[in-house]
């Protein structure tokens, strides 16, 4: 091969990675997009930060039946009049490759409001970002099996992601009942 079609051949490489690269690691959504998806009626957002403690790992890891990655959770109260609507809890998981970056709505009662995608890595099932298969989420709870394949349906091409997705769901919302619900809830009077 010559010089002048070995550089054409590399710049015609390039040129196709170049093309594709954009599709594989898309970013979807921002934090704030996704608080004001989430909870379109908040007047501001309250930050938390919360170190989870080895009891309540082991009381979440038990529960979920998935393995705590980090000690630590970043938690978003949406308030309004003095309110807390819910809370939103960013996650990631590892989908087959990549890592996929999500958020999750809960409301104050434990209930699964909305899930949202806000960065896509893999170069292809990218059908979990659908309406269709995040609104399986909705009302689930941490009682509920929130199993692939069974109350939670897989999309072909997405069983890794699908399934990654559905068991961080399972690991957040028992994360929810143990650590964070108990401080949402106001003590009797």
């Amino acid at each position: 091969m010559t010089k002048n079609r070995t550089r054409a051949a590399l710049a015609w490489i390039a040129a196709l990675l170049t093309s594709v690269w954009p599709l594989c690691a898309e970013s979807h959504l921002t934090l704030a997009e996704a608080q004001r998806l989430c909870f379109p009626s908040a007047q501001s957002f309250v930050k938390t930060t919360t170190r989870l403690t080895p009891d309540q790992i082991k009381q979440i890891e038990k529960q979920s039946g998935v393995k705590v990655r980090m000690p630590f959770l970043s938690a978003y109260a949406a308030q309004k009049d003095g309110s807390t609507l819910g809370v939103l809890l960013l996650d990631f998981v590892i989908g087959k490759h990549e890592v996929i970056d999500y958020a999750l709505a809960i409301s104050p009662d434990g209930k699964v409001q909305q899930i949202e995608i806000l960065a896509y890595r893999e170069s292809y099932g990218h059908e979990i970002r659908g309406k269709n298969w995040r609104a399986q989420f909705a009302g689930k709870t941490a009682a509920d099996k929130l199993r692939n394949n069974d109350d939670i349906h897989n999309i072909a091409g997405a069983t890794m992601s699908c399934a990654h997705i559905t068991e961080g769901v399972r690991r957040l919302l028992a994360t929810f009942e143990i650590a964070l619900k108990p401080a949402l809830t106001p003590p009797p009077r």
